[in-house]
């Protein structure tokens, strides 16, 4: 089969292991490009495709009153490979979904490489594709490698941006003093495989706080090289010692508050903070420091994170760190289907285009899949519309967000995670419950929520049968 008949993928992440499903379920051929093992990342430790290199969670799975949670159902109702394979080795943790991040990655790898449509090769792009590859998608994420950033660079005019992503340490359960820690979910809630005791909670009382907080911010921090220096951080993954440093109440409202938590040693009175520990594997022998991403060296982690009650004697099965992600200034550089104006063979998918985690990349790949798979039939593109989660995770990066020269004061295009600020408000929101009592606060935003994602999953449903029928429309793009 020629080029022409084909879509490449570069990249073999969440994003372009997504794409590349779409692209096979729409009866067309795909080219998969991953250059791991040829060539390896500072953050990838595997070959397999779709490897989480930082948490193991999805976030909330909860799609009436959660943006990620809503994101998780559209991307299931369109026939997702990551969510199939995330609900198949999902853990327990509460409201979320958690995978086995190794099954998770076998699970895609072994479906792809199963896929009498997808063609798998391992080896490193270097530079632009080449020119007869006239329908390709880059999925390189935030660990591009230089020769085809150089190239996206020269191509565009355009610097990309940046900003550091930091990764969480791992703790082996058997070193974790159970004596002190205890299993509880927050207000006891079950999610998807849970049962409301799925994490490991360990209190510290207030003096215990301070002296952590004193000793994380003295701890010795990795050094930045002098071209990193300005490189900001994403807010949705701060290193937890930069956190501290903004304020010392920072953490104790953040990833160690202690709501809806009951020292069962202490009923009577909530600890000051907690540190929360959430399984990382199937087996339960791992354990993941949930919102303890960091840029400690690792002699200081291991000492500073020894202080925290319940884990004196934690045995690391990997320690913190961080690494520089790249992306693209997609509203210039992007239309609204994901190509690169400066050459429309070229589309792009993931966390380069601009979204931040991992179902959000996988949703942009999940969307790019299938507009690649539509040009190539010659068949209309259909963008899902803004109401939905994918279609407002779209419509951000492509246009909706405010544009305007940095020298004016107004904000630059940053990294985003789905969430409901996104979404247009829905009309006819309920103003009163059941009984005709007045919704009012929380209560008030759960409804609004309610009606936004229910709205989504309709016009979503919309979307697909059009989507269905677009054979019958003619080309628009």
């Amino acid at each position: 089969m020629t080029d022409q008949k084909r879509v490449h993928i570069v990249g073999g992440g969440l994003a372009g292991s997504e794409a590349a499903w779409q692209i096979a379920q729409e009866g067309v051929s795909v080219t998969l490009h991953e250059m791991r093992p040829v060539r390896t990342t500072e953050a990838h430790s595997t070959s397999a495709l779709a490897e989480l290199v930082c948490s193991n969670s999805f976030r909330s799975d909860d799609w009436e009153t959660n943006a990620v949670g809503l994101l998780h159902e559209e991307m299931r109702r369109c026939q997702s490979l990551i969510m199939a394979a995330g609900d198949l080795h999902k853990l327990p943790a509460g409201g979320a979904l958690t995978v086995d991040r190794d099954a998770f990655a076998e699970e895609v790898t072994s479906r792809l490489e199963t896929h009498p449509l997808v063609t798998i090769e391992r080896n490193e792009v270097p530079g632009l594709p080449p020119a007869d590859w006239d329908n390709v998608i880059i999925a390189t994420g935030p660990l591009t490698s230089p020769p085809l950033s150089d190239a996206i660079l020269k191509l565009t005019g355009e610097g990309q941006l940046a900003f550091f992503d930091a990764i969480a340490p791992i703790v082996h359960l058997e070193s974790v003093d159970l004596d002190i820690a205890w299993r509880q979910s927050r207000y006891d809630k079950p999610g998807p495989g849970g049962t409301g005791a799925d994490y490991l909670n360990c209190p510290l009382d207030k003096p215990t706080y301070e002296a952590f907080i004193d000793a994380l911010i003295a701890g010795e921090k990795t050094s930045f090289k002098e071209w990193e220096a300005s490189t900001p951080y994403f807010d949705g993954c701060l290193p937890i010692e930069v956190m501290a440093e903004r304020g010392r109440e920072t953490l104790r409202f953040g990833p160690m508050k202690p709501v809806g938590l009951t020292d069962p040693r202490n009923p009577g009175e909530r600890p000051y903070a907690v540190v929360q520990l959430r399984q990382d594997n199937a087996l339960g022998t791992l354990w993941n420091m949930v919102g303890f991403q960091t840029k400690l060296k690792y002699a200081e982690q291991t000492r500073v994170f020894r202080m925290i009650p319940g884990l004196h004697e934690a045995q690391f099965a990997r320690l913190g760190g961080l690494h520089r992600n790249t992306f693209l200034n997609s509203p210039k550089l992007l239309d609204h289907t994901l190509r690169l104006k400066a050459d429309p063979r070229l589309r792009f998918a993931g966390q380069i285009t601009g979204v931040e985690g991992y179902i959000e990349s996988a949703a942009i790949g999940l969307m790019t899949g299938r507009f690649a798979a539509a040009a190539l039939r010659g068949e209309a593109i259909l963008p899902p519309p803004e109401t939905t989660a994918m279609g407002a995770l779209l419509t951000h990066i492509t246009g909706g967000h405010i544009s305007a020269d940095s020298g004016n004061g107004s904000r630059s295009f940053q990294p985003m995670n789905i969430n409901y600020g996104l979404l247009p408000p829905a009309d006819g929101t309920p103003t009163h419950d059941a009984v005709g009592r007045r919704l009012k606060g929380k209560e008030r935003g759960m409804a609004k929520r309610r009606a936004v994602s229910s709205r989504a999953l309709q016009h979503l449903d919309d979307w697909l049968q059009n989507d269905r029928q677009r054979q019958h429309q003619p080309n628009l793009c």
